[in-house]
């Protein structure tokens, strides 16, 4: 296990910002639910933020990012319009996917963002697929790739670490540990609750940290990416968190007894956002939080109203991606 320069500088002010834009866009979500006129499944990441935040930040615009069914806070903190993104789950012809992928399939190819897996451990061949090229390429640019504890179970996740390891590729794992696999919790799923132990199993440089401590989160990440990006070859980040909300939609896991809500309480006495904001006033910075939430709520409200009234792709759109051109 790799251990971290605890004195390196930390972008404060960014890393909040970037976790209060990743906090309300989804509470936003949440608060326009209930109208069901926004169709598709959403997979909140609630409680999850300092990850994203503190791997993100240190990713360029041409690096490539592959994240799974949770993915509205990877794509937001590696520079995507939360206006583009909000049309997509409406379902509209300004989405990033013109409305056609939803919440579980947003693509951004301008930054770096090639498709999003539902699939689980579908996205961690794909980051080593694209890290080979980058390799052969010799174009610079690095993988990271987003998974959680559930998708350390399958097979594409052993045979890409192998894979990666073996050709020394430029490719970032992070396994994002909420403990849980829709509603199974890690305990009755494996015996051994550190991922990390099998990343380094095949030999590659680990990196273990309290996945609600952003500034821990971005002092791993900062040496995994140099890592990485230096020609060391691939880094694996394991990121100890827990989400908030039930496995999909806006509910609550312990209200259909999945949970215990006693667990969620602690959990939520850590919450990344309001504990990085308290040590940022105890170190005597002047956050201003309320007027940092405010802008981003009025940010956020103008994208969703931007963004439902939109209008939906034609007909003629929608046919065009079904068929080969000359087919049916």
């Amino acid at each position: 296990m790799s251990k971290t320069n605890e004195n390196a500088p930390v972008p404060g002010r960014s890393l909040l910002e970037s976790m209060v834009l990743l906090r309300r866009f989804e509470e936003k979500i949440i608060e326009v639910y209930g109208r069901q006129d926004m169709k598709t499944p959403v997979h909140l990441y609630i409680g999850q933020e300092a990850i994203a935040a503190g791997v993100c930040i240190h990713l360029r615009p041409e690096d490539y990012l592959f994240t799974t069914h949770r993915s509205h806070a990877h794509c937001l903190a590696k520079g995507a319009d939360p206006t583009t993104l909000l049309a997509e789950f409406y379902g509209r012809e300004t989405g990033c996917c013109k409305g056609m992928g939803g919440s579980m399939h947003p693509a951004f190819p301008e930054l770096g963002i090639l498709g999003t897996s539902a699939i689980v451990g579908g996205g961690i061949p794909h980051g080593v697929g694209t890290a080979l090229a980058s390799r052969l390429r010799r174009d610079g640019r690095i993988s990271a790739v987003f998974f959680g504890d559930g998708a350390s179970e399958e097979g594409t996740f052993h045979e890409s670490l192998n894979f990666a390891a073996l050709r020394q590729l430029p490719v970032l794992f992070v396994c994002e540990n909420n403990g849980y696999a829709t509603v199974s919790p890690l305990a009755a799923r494996q015996p051994n609750p550190d991922v990390a132990d099998r990343a380094e199993g095949y030999g590659i440089r680990t990196f273990r940290v309290d996945g609600n401590d952003v500034e821990a989160v971005y002092r791993a990440a900062a040496e995994a990416v140099e890592h990485v990006r230096s020609g060391g070859g691939p880094a694996f980040i394991e990121a100890k968190t827990y989400r908030w909300k039930g496995h999909v939609g806006p509910g609550e896991d312990w209200e259909t007894g999945a949970r215990d809500r006693e667990e969620l309480e602690r959990w939520k006495r850590r919450c990344p956002v309001e504990s990085y904001r308290r040590l940022l006033e105890e170190r005597g910075e002047n956050v201003g939080y309320e007027k940092l939430v405010a802008d981003t709520d009025a940010m956020l409200d103008a994208a969703m109203e931007a963004a439902r009234n939109a209008p939906f792709p034609s007909v003629e759109q929608m046919r065009g991606l079904l068929f080969a051109k000359g087919g049916c």
